[in-house]
């Protein structure tokens, strides 16, 4: 059936209306990168009228409050290419600088971007939670107009550190409970700093106040209060040691008492010096803590001398004292020691007559005079016996003399029975020591031998004693024959000095050694335990923030030290060694945490193929984690979460430059 012209021509442009009106059910045509006209740009027919002036209302807020440019983009599709490619060519065209930043959006697509250099003072986590917990579910939601104020709101807020909009009172409460865990810890610390100086103090109070290497190792405070203390105790002393001996002089007169009263003195005179520097530390001439601390040891150490010297004394003077309780029992002691030694003499006599009879003169040497000087001692024993007798005759206060002419008799009875002893002995004593001498002498060359081999480890002792070896050795090899007796004492003497010094030195060599042994093992363990730290970083650097970065590089300064100090400071060596064993351990172990945090959250986020994640783990590809940026970091083309590229040469000026976004 043919129909009507007319009716042909409306059916036409009925046809043509709908293909118009239908349009988005066509296929639209690619949309390219393009320079843009104005911060909102629209040519998808997204936004209303209203929606588009409240939108750039918001920009230009953001602007006029943190002078950073936003733009946003509204398109069909971008064109096949990918969303951050077609952001970042279409931010060139547009001429962008360092305070502009596009958020493109593809609503046919359903993929977006967000490309620019993101402002300083947003964090990389804060642009994250942008992004993925307001932009993107208003953009999967076809809220357009909402995503890009959420965008120019949210750069705002995080500019201006509002993003948490904490309350006045939230934060109130917050400043009152920081303010209270502060005067916690204040009153814990003050606590523990007052319990801790007391247990030092306990234990300064052990030290010997004339070690002043060990006083050097106490803190300024403790030595001030060791001091004022140490000033207290010793000017009590010296006035309790004043009084008693003023009553000592009374009765035992100025002579029996001198040693005590030289002792006082030496004690008083460094108390004055004490107190000087006392003076010195207290006026208003500042010094500095250096200063402080030496003047401190020496006035400790001076009234540690003062101290030392008066408690030196105190046996002698209290013997002093109590000689008089028994002095007449003690007297009538000497005269039966005198009576007894008196009948040795002719025996001695007998005894010495026969060994000059047998030995030449030089043998007998050390014990020729014996009897002549025993006869004068017991002699001078006497005397001072009855001297005493009649000293304690006398009345109550004036017996003093008595405890000098005691003791005197004691030191002359112990001589003359060490001189008789000496030729009844003497004898077997020189067989002894001609059968014994050989011996001797060959022990001392061993000995000798035995030092030289330890020369480095011997210290000062060693030379002395080696020195005075040689001398006996040098004397019993020449005199064996002519004076037996005496080289074989020296040779003894020697000989005991320097098994001394050849022990002193072994201990040393040993400990020597052990040092070096544990030194070798150290820097062994320490290089392979940096050599592990330094392969996983390298291998898996891409995940691995700075603390395990800083402690390797720490651990291989400590070892670059160890090992400049190993042939001159072994002890010092050992210290930077184990210290390189410690940090590259600790390296390793936190560079082993990072990894596993940050295969964690590639797996929370939307992950690259396994290649690409396993590149980005070894540095290959770049991602933020390599400066701490939390997630992706830059590069172009695939979903949310992609924006990853290769690693080149250079600084890290770029590392601020981001092209973030995906699928919706």
């Amino acid at each position: 059936m043919r129909l009507p012209k007319r009716l042909c021509l409306v059916l036409t442009g009925l046809l043509l209306a709908l293909a118009l009106v239908g349009g988005r059910a066509v296929p639209a045509l690619a949309e390219d990168p393009q320079r843009l006209p104005s911060y909102v740009t629209d040519t998808a027919g997204a936004l209303d009228r209203g929606q588009t002036a409240e939108l750039q209302q918001a920009i230009d807020s953001l602007y006029s409050r943190d002078h950073e440019r936003l733009w946003v983009v509204y398109v069909r599709n971008f064109g096949g290419m990918g969303s951050n490619s077609w952001g970042e060519q279409t931010s060139r065209l547009s001429g962008f600088g360092d305070r502009d930043v596009l958020l493109s959006v593809a609503v046919d697509d359903r993929a977006y971007a967000f490309t620019g250099t993101v402002p300083p003072s947003v964090s990389d986590k804060e642009l994250d939670r942008l992004l993925t917990d307001q932009v993107e579910p208003k953009l999967r939601a076809g809220d357009w107009a909402g995503a890009g104020l959420a965008t120019a709101n949210g750069l705002s807020e995080a500019m201006s550190g509002s993003g948490g909009g904490l309350g006045i009172g939230t934060l109130l409460i917050l400043a009152l409970i920081v303010v209270l865990i502060a005067l916690a810890i204040w009153l814990w610390t003050r606590r523990r700093k007052a319990r801790r100086e007391r247990a030092v103090m306990e234990s300064a109070r052990k030290t010997d106040p004339t070690d002043t290497a060990a006083l050097e190792a106490l803190p300024l405070v403790i030595l001030d209060a060791l001091s004022k203390e140490a000033l207290v105790d010793t000017d009590n002393a010296i006035r309790t040691s004043t009084e008693e001996l003023r009553l000592a002089t009374d009765e035992f007169g100025a002579t029996a008492t001198a040693p005590f009263t030289a002792a006082l003195e030496a004690a008083k005179r460094a108390l004055a010096k004490a107190f000087s520097i006392r003076q010195q530390l207290d006026d208003d001439i500042p010094e500095t803590p250096d200063q402080q601390q030496s003047m401190l040891i020496e006035l400790i150490s001076s009234c540690g001398s003062a101290d030392r010297d008066l408690d030196a004394k105190v046996g002698e003077f209290d013997a002093m004292r109590n000689l008089l309780i028994n002095a007449g029992d003690r007297l009538d002691a000497l005269t039966r020691d005198v009576v007894e030694l008196t009948a040795r003499l002719p025996k001695s006599q007998e005894t010495l007559t026969r060994l000059v009879a047998e030995h030449p003169a030089s043998v007998l040497a050390p014990v020729r005079d014996n009897v002549t000087m025993a006869e004068e001692r017991i002699g001078f024993a006497e005397q001072t016996i009855e001297s005493g007798r009649a000293a304690i005759a006398k009345p109550v206060g004036q017996q003093g003399a008595a405890v000098a002419d005691i003791r005197s008799a004691e030191s002359a009875v112990d001589a003359a029975r060490t001189l008789l002893d000496a030729v009844d002995t003497a004898a077997t004593d020189i067989d002894q020591a001609r059968a014994g001498l050989p011996a001797m002498i060959e022990e001392l060359r061993r000995d000798l031998a035995a030092a030289a081999a330890l020369t480095e480890h011997g210290g000062t002792e060693l030379p002395t004693a080696t020195a005075a070896a040689r001398t006996a050795l040098d004397q019993a090899t020449a005199d064996a024959a002519t004076n037996p007796l005496g080289v074989f004492r020296r040779a003894v003497a020697a000989d005991t000095a320097l098994d001394q010094a050849i022990a002193n030195a072994t201990d040393r060599k040993r400990a020597a050694d052990e040092l070096r042994r544990r030194l070798a093992q150290t820097l062994t363990a320490a290089r392979s335990q940096i050599n592990a730290a330094a392969d996983f970083i390298s291998t898996r650097r891409g995940g691995i923030d700075a603390e395990p970065r800083t402690r390797l590089a720490e651990a291989q300064r400590s070892l670059d030290q160890a090992e400049q100090l190993e042939a001159s400071d072994p002890g010092g060596a050992l210290q930077s060694a184990q210290r390189a064993a410690e940090l590259g351990s600790r390296a390793l172990l936190t560079a082993q945490a990072a990894v596993r945090d940050w295969q964690a959250q590639q797996q929370r986020l939307t992950s690259p193929s396994g290649s690409q994640s396993g590149a980005i783990l070894g540095g290959i590809l770049i991602d933020g984690m390599l400066r701490g940026m939390g997630s992706q970091y830059r590069g172009s083309g695939g979903g949310f979460g992609g924006g990853y590229g290769p690693g080149s040469y250079g600084g890290s000026e770029g590392s601020r430059r981001i092209s973030r976004g995906g699928r919706f």
